[in-house]
């Protein structure tokens, strides 16, 4: 692994069009990232602003918001992290963030499980929290891991990608810029425990009168900031062998009882039904 990196962009916007899509993944590129993490759902305008749903909002397999994000995707050459609210064949809606490669093509997903439900963050009205557990996916050198805004603030399935052997965690968000010291310490809390990169990308700016807002973020795998913004793109380069180095170290070595968790979370559920 030594020697070994990856340059990623963090690009700060929400688009309505492939164009803009695609010429702010050609300043990326330009900048030599291979690959560029948008902000959570970044081709919707932001509804949970109230509790009113629109069937527009959300799309099946194949719609719109996805072919624009795997077609800019192509044309530029270059891997894009982006979302959308996809809607189920049973008619359940989810928040779901997709991993494209330079070809355009699908290769990860990964669905919100923790759903805020408070004034200008109605997601309980617009989609459900998944039931799947996220999975590492297999990017060029590295295993990444996802996880959207408020999954950060319970961070059992970042432990999950920890002990699965997480390198990246790729988190886009929307929040408000004055929540933004806890979720700073939600990150580099995250990056600790997993001994893994943590990557945030915020919505840009206010909508509907909901404050939304906040720097782009990369925190390293002893939990240290290395990069925090406001610019609309910012491009880093990831040293993976600082994985490695982390997890030699405390608390990196640490092993995870995965037994011992299963048993305690099996009383939890218990409890609950």
């Amino acid at each position: 692994m030594e020697g070994q990196s990856i340059s990623v962009a963090l690009i700060s916007e929400v688009f309505y069009s492939e164009d803009a899509l695609v010429e702010s993944l050609m300043k990326a590129n330009e900048e030599g990232a291979e690959l560029a993490v948008l902000p959570e759902l970044p081709f919707n305008a932001w509804s949970p602003a109230t509790k009113i749903v629109n069937p527009k909002d959300a799309e099946p397999a194949g719609g719109p918001r996805e072919m624009t994000l795997r077609n800019a995707a192509k044309k530029i050459g270059i891997a894009v992290l982006g979302g959308l609210i996809r809607e189920l064949s049973d008619g359940h809606r989810i928040n779901l963030a997709l991993l494209v490669d330079a070809n355009g093509e699908i290769i990860g997903a990964s669905e919100k499980h923790v759903l805020p439900d408070e004034e200008g963050f109605w997601e309980c009205d617009h989609y459900q929290p998944s039931q799947h557990p996220p999975e590492i996916i297999e990017f060029q050198r590295a295993k990444l891991g996802i996880q959207i805004c408020s999954d950060a603030n319970r961070p059992t399935a970042a432990q999950l990608l920890g002990a699965q052997g997480v390198q990246v965690i790729l988190a886009p968000r929307a929040t408000s810029p004055a929540s933004w010291a806890r979720w700073r310490l939600a990150y580099r809390a995250m990056a600790l425990t997993t001994s893994a990169w943590v990557l945030s990308v915020c919505r840009p700016q206010s909508e509907f009168g909901i404050e939304i807002g906040g720097p782009s973020l990369i925190v390293n795998p002893m939990g240290d900031v290395v990069l925090e913004t406001t610019e609309c793109l910012s491009t880093y380069e990831i040293d993976l062998q600082e994985v490695s180095d982390a997890r030699k170290a405390y608390p990196g070595y640490l092993d995870w009882p995965a037994e011992t968790y299963v048993n305690g979370w099996n009383k939890v559920l218990q409890q609950q039904l």
